[in-house]
């Protein structure tokens, strides 16, 4: 790792996002925690070490997202969109405050931090350094859930929205890839996995078996920032023990159909 690379990790305060953070640290980056918290974030600085600094910047504001960038003393080589803001419940009733409100931090502070790190990086520029975006996702933004009000709306355009940057900017050397967590037990999960029966509910539909981590998560927006996803660009890894691929598995099914095939006389249509 160049001694000079740094990474950017947007809601570094907490969660995901500290995480992220300390495995961005301990690969070798300098590390700025972003968080619009700032004694968080300056505690997660303080737990990386001197390679670590710390700054309140709201992503919903370009004036504060500028000032971010323009602190650092190098051009960001590794910029993370981690911030995220729940505002769950029914469609129906779900106010139009509550959906700007997550609309402003996970779609378009995700636009705005990207943009300007993507800038820096060399994006419409002669001689590009390149660099690495990894935006996070969510297994909401694959599939809706119940209730997921504007979250998984949001989620799902970060998707297309990593796609169109990676389109974008791969002439100037700039990958960006997603991240979409799963059942993780961290950050805005916790007051879900507080009731012990919910948990051990949901982590029975896990195909592998258990909840993720947020180290999970941090590993593999390591691996997309690293040498061995060179080729890596415009994807969305699910780090979500197999979930998304599993809706027929929990369908009922009986015994005879899985046989059906079996017998070459056999057809079915």
């Amino acid at each position: 790792m160049n001694a000079v690379a740094t990474a950017v990790v947007t809601g570094a305060g907490s969660g995901i996002g500290a995480v992220i953070a300390r495995h961005a640290g301990k690969a070798g980056y300098r590390v700025a925690c972003w968080d619009v918290d700032e004694a968080a974030a300056e505690a997660t600085a303080e737990s990386i070490g001197d390679v670590a600094t710390s700054r309140r910047v709201d992503v919903t504001s370009e004036d504060s997202v500028v000032a971010g960038y323009d602190a650092l003393d190098t051009p960001p080589t590794l910029v993370v969109n981690n911030a995220g803001l729940v505002r769950f419940g029914p469609l129906a009733t779900l106010s139009v405050a509550d959906w700007q409100a997550a609309l402003a931090v996970n779609l378009t502070g995700t636009f705005v931090v990207a943009r300007h790190g993507a800038v820096r990086m060399g994006v419409g520029q002669q001689g590009s350094a390149g660099g690495t975006i990894v935006n996070i996702s969510s297994i909401n933004g694959i599939a809706a859930a119940p209730n997921g009000g504007a979250y998984t709306a949001t989620k799902a355009a970060v998707i297309r929205l990593t796609e169109q940057m990676a389109l974008e900017w791969a002439a100037a050397g700039v990958r960006v890839n997603c991240v979409a967590p799963g059942l993780i037990n961290a950050g805005m999960s916790d007051a879900i996995y507080a009731d012990p029966e919910i948990r051990r509910l949901r982590q029975g539909q896990v195909p592998l078996g258990e909840l993720g981590t947020a180290e999970q998560v941090a590993d593999a927006v390591m691996f997309l920032a690293s040498p061995g996803a060179a080729y890596i660009t415009g994807q969305t890894v699910a780090v979500d023990g197999g979930i998304t691929v599993a809706a027929l598995a929990r369908m009922a099914r009986p015994k005879s159909v899985d046989s059906v095939g079996a017998d070459p006389e056999q057809e079915v249509s």
